[in-house]
Formats: C-alpha cells, structure tokens, sequence
C-alpha cells in the first residue's frame, strides 16, 4: 500500500483529490478503515467503508 496522507485519503474517497485509479481509490478507503477516521467523519464513509468490507474490496484492520 502506498503512503498518504489522512487529507489525501479523505479527499480521494469525497472526489477533491484526483484519484489516479481504481486501485487508488480502494488504498484510500482502505487507509480511512485503517486508522480508523471512517467511523468518526459523517455518517456516509462509515456506510461506504461498510459496503467495501461487505464486498471484500477493503478489509478490517488486523492486530499484529
């Protein structure tokens, strides 16, 4: 995964930020799940974050 910013991530997933690809765009969210900002920004990037989870695109952080 690449490094970005919790700035980048955000603006990626709310389409400020020019996103270069698919692949992009699902680290950002996958970023957002991370660190955990998705469940503390409005409500519709926890129901994104949700629906990527679901569709196995992105995944729950791991402790390790």
């Amino acid at each position: 995964m690449c490094n970005m910013t919790d700035y980048e991530a955000v603006g990626m997933a709310e389409g400020f930020v020019e996103c270069p690809d698919e692949k992009t765009y699902f680290e950002a969210w996958q970023h957002l799940i991370n660190t955990g900002q998705c469940w503390t920004l409005q409500g519709w990037f926890g129901r994104r974050a949700t629906e990527l989870i679901e569709e196995g695109v992105c995944h729950l952080p791991t402790d390790s």
